[in-house]
């Protein structure tokens, strides 16, 4: 086996170097051109990739150093479920690198990782065009530089989790194939496995692809392939149950926390258009990634043309062409038919970066390209020349005939280079027909127009990135890194038993998982939907399902009830309780004085609190009151009164008003003074009307020399306005910006009684637990009075076990959001356990279907050895 791997290295390593490394390279000079390399100013991250992706690879980071679970993550919005973090962004083969970075140089990782995978994808599509097409040698490199460097891989490179499909989608149809053709199963069950490990996103996708694709091909030969069907069933069967060890605990926790089933509303997709599937196909097309997007499908226009050769060959049979040209038709329809293209997407509406099974139509033009490559002979030239002039007209048709306002994205020099490009290829094969050139140097001629044109493409789909999204400079990710680590790790060494962390200048909203502390702030697809549901209804913003949920602007309450010791801030938080304790660069760490620990002990009646909808403070002094015994009323409304306001029309409307800006694109500056009372915190509520009109809409509040930016649309209400210890009279102001209005209810002052805040504290911390938290458990001894509830603010999931005293006990879920455990009076030590929901008979599978798919293939292959004669079998050897 050693011998005959040596040897086809030896014969192939110039074709599987060059397919690994055109494609890298190409991506290294364009990143080159944009001002991205190892250490630059600039980084690759765009998009989530600054937000999400950076933050959740410096993640794994730690856990690979062994600072973190792999199980559970306590760095992440009060607590989440880790290992469905992994399943989701981290799967896959090259994540692990970031292991010889250190976090303040991600970015360098994301870029390595980047390049590795698209290199990796064209040399696994080699692999599949050497075992699949009889071709030239350099043809099999000449059709995985195209793939690797498809439209949309390229233009939505910077969602680093998606790339891994486009390796292992080859490696399937060529395991597919190996097993029909060959009746070796082994490629296809390994590959599907790494797949769905990898991504389970994309590889339902694939795996959706792959079975018509089998379907298609066994059709094309029913008496053959039909006896294929079972091992097929097997093999999938079989690799989908051992991937569960990743797969199933990611399902369980979606299904729990997840977004709901998209209803469909209506018939044909938004945005797309009749000649939509003609104009991504030209060359450096791209249009955006957000909303109202098409799908990207080019993958080069040499394959193109081969992928029409194959259907107008004579040489192909017509059954063939029906089989795979229907293929087509189906990823051609979802485009076009709105349940369709929800069905690709699991029934759940995409967040932007739309038609994201667009790649698997790529795939099929570049796999019948190498079909038809395989079939072209010297007499084709007729049909090979019709078809590359029909594609000239259509495009041709296509520009004229588009609209002025259709397709304005689409610059005339793309028609220009697409055409020339045409041209090139068309006066490459007349040479060879002519009999001016051998095939080889046609090949090689054509793989440098194929590089060529794979380069111009890319230029314009990473240069469309810059222009719609932006490549964050490096230095909004690094250089904050050594003060803030600085700090979190000052509050790591003063403390033993866990607490919370919040930045009020963060560099992202995910700055927790990556530096390492616990907060409140998230933003990810994995999210603890229930826990985030109620903390919006205790004032932290995290509307609808929960993808984001943010810390700033809440009151002191929500900031003692999550254990809030620590904020980090550039300023002065003007937080009663809060005191400076150290600095380090432009931060400060201040310490809250009436942090409450991750347990405290309630009464029975805990679970029947009152939660007024859509009334956080009510909400909020209902709990506290519930939690401590007392009957306060903490909040009192204030009326401000405007003293001056620059670019700023108000309209009153009722109970509500909006501020019109007068002078387009100039903040709207609004003056506010208030009489606020002795011994108050007090806060600015700017509750929104429509918070959908106010995306790109910012606050920044600005009082006795302090100035806070918020993002209105996703951050809380209670915008901080100090505290007073001697009444005062107040003045401060808000600078609105980003839209031309912004509506809100009636603005009011809140002021928080600190003097009724502090006593109801200390009686909630009179009956706190102390817990500390190591890995995936937590800790602790409380000393109950008489019989009652142990309630953490550790968000609910139904991985926790609970351990009194040694024995297992129920948890019980307070308001869906947080445990808790029913304690008896008495001392007891207290244990929290966290194994994710369905890794155990995930990992019970894994053992099983691996174990199965070995025994399968013995089995399988001892009758063959049995039928063939011993001297056959022998001759056979030799």
């Amino acid at each position: 086996m050693k011998k005959k791997m040596s040897t086809f290295i030896k014969e192939n390593w110039p074709y599987m170097t060059a397919s690994f490394f055109i494609p890298f390279f190409i991506m290294v000079i364009v990143y080159l051109s944009l001002g991205i390399y190892p250490g630059s100013s600039r980084s690759v991250m765009a998009s989530d990739s600054f937000s999400q992706f950076s933050n959740f690879h410096a993640s794994l980071n730690n856990v690979l150093h062994g600072k973190q679970s792999i199980f559970y993550t306590w760095n992440a919005s009060l607590g989440l479920n880790y290992l469905s973090l992994i399943s989701y962004y981290l799967g896959g083969l090259f994540t692990p690198i970031v292991f010889f970075f250190k976090n303040q140089n991600i970015p360098d990782a994301l870029y390595l990782i980047t390049l590795l995978k698209i290199g990796s994808a064209g040399l696994a599509f080699w692999v599949y065009a050497k075992n699949t097409y009889k071709i030239p040698k350099w043809g099999h490199v000449m059709l995985s530089v195209p793939y690797a460097l498809m439209s949309f891989a390229t233009a939505h490179s910077e969602i680093i989790m998606w790339l891994d499909a486009f390796v292992y989608l080859p490696l399937v149809i060529l395991g597919i194939n190996r097993l029909m053709d060959l009746r070796k199963p082994t490629l296809l069950f390994v590959s599907y496995l790494l797949l769905f490990i990898s991504n389970f996103y994309m590889g339902f996708m694939i795996g959706v692809f792959s079975f018509l694709y089998f379907v298609a091909k066994t059709l094309t030969n029913w008496s053959v392939y039909k006896k294929r069907i079972i091992p097929y069933g097997i093999t999938s069967l079989l690799a989908g149950g051992a991937s569960m060890i990743l797969v199933l605990p990611a399902v369980l926790d979606l299904r729990a926390n997840g977004e709901t089933l998209t209803q469909v509303t209506q018939l044909k997709t938004e945005a797309t258009a009749f000649w939509d599937i003609v104009m991504k196909n030209m060359i450096g097309v791209y249009d955006t990634t957000k909303y109202g997007s098409i799908p990207f499908i080019y993958v080069g226009l040499l394959p193109l043309i081969f992928c029409i050769f194959y259907f107008v060959s004579k040489e192909i049979p017509r059954k063939n062409k029906l089989l795979f040209g229907s293929l087509f038709i189906i990823l051609i329809a979802s485009f076009y038919i709105s349940p369709l293209n929800l069905f690709w997407h699991g029934m759940h509406a995409p967040n932007m970066f739309l038609f994201r099974y667009s790649f698997l139509f790529s795939f099929l033009v570049v796999m019948l390209a190498g079909f038809g490559l395989e079939k072209f002979k010297t007499d084709d030239l007729g049909l090979l020349a019709g078809s590359t002039i029909m594609l000239i007209a259509v495009f041709a048709i296509a520009e004229g005939t588009k609209g002025a306002t259709s397709y304005d994205y689409i610059p005339f020099t793309a028609f220009i280079l697409t055409v020339l490009f045409l041209l090139l290829y068309l006066a490459g094969i007349v040479f060879y027909q002519l009999k001016k050139i051998p095939m080889n140097y046609l090949i090689i001629l054509l793989l440098l127009l194929v590089s060529s044109e794979a380069f111009i493409n890319t230029n314009a789909m990473l240069n469309g990135i810059l222009k719609d999204w932006n490549y964050a400079s490096r230095s909004l990710y690094s250089e904050p890194y050594p003060a803030i680590k600085q700090l979190v790790d000052r509050t790591k060494k003063d403390n033993d038993s866990f607490y919370r962390l919040e930045n009020l200048n963060p560099v992202s909203a995910n700055d927790s998982i990556n530096y390492g502390y616990s907060g409140v702030s998230l933003f990810s697809s994995i999210r603890n939907r229930h826990s985030s549901a109620y903390l919006n209804e205790l004032g932290f913003r995290s509307r609808g399902t929960g993808l984001n949920i943010r810390y700033p602007n809440n009151t002191l309450l929500m900031d003692s009830i999550v254990g809030i010791k620590y904020n980090i801030s550039e300023s002065d938080p003007l937080k009663f309780g809060f005191t400076p304790i150290d600095s380090a660069g432009k931060f400060s760490l201040y310490e809250n004085s009436y942090a409450l620990p991750l347990g405290f002990l309630a009464d029975e009646d805990i679970y029947s609190v009152k939660q007024p909808e859509n009334d956080n403070l009510t909400s909020q002094t209902e709990l506290f009151n519930a939690l401590s015994g007392q009957d306060e009323n903490y909040f009192t409304f204030y009326q401000p009164t405007i003293i001056d306001k620059n670019n700023v029309k108000v309209e009153q409307n009722g109970t509500s008003v909006t501020y019109r800006e007068l002078q387009n694109n100039v903040a709207k500056d609004i003056t506010w003074t208030v009489d606020v009372p002795a011994h108050t915190q007090a806060y600015l509520s700017l509750f929104p009307t429509d918070f959908n009109q106010l995306e790109s809409s910012t606050a920044t509040m600005s009082v006795n020399g302090v100035s806070q930016k918020s993002q209105i649309n996703i951050t809380g209400q209670y915008y901080n306005i100090g505290y007073y210890e001697e009444a005062t009279t107040v003045t401060f102001s808000v600078s609105f910006y980003g839209t031309t209005a912004v509506s809100f209810m009636e603005p009011k002052v809140v002021g928080l009684d600190t003097q009724a805040f502090e006593t109801s504290l200390q009686a909630i911390q009179d009956k706190g637990a102390e817990l500390t938290t190591s890995g995936r458990k937590a800790l602790g001894t409380v000393t109950a009075e008489k019989d009652q509830v142990l309630l953490t603010t550790i968000p609910y999931d139904k991985g926790w076990t609970a351990y009194v005293d040694g024995k297992k006990v129920p948890t019980k879920p307070f308001k869906d959001a947080f445990v808790s455990v029913p304690v008896s009076a008495g001392e007891h030590t207290i244990e929290f356990v966290y194994l994710p929901e369905g890794f155990v008979p995930g990992v019970i599978l894994f053992i099983v279907c691996i174990g199965g798919f070995i025994l399968y293939v013995r089995i399988t292959a001892k009758p063959k050895l049995a039928l063939v004669p011993p001297k056959t079998r022998k001759r056979r050897k030799r």
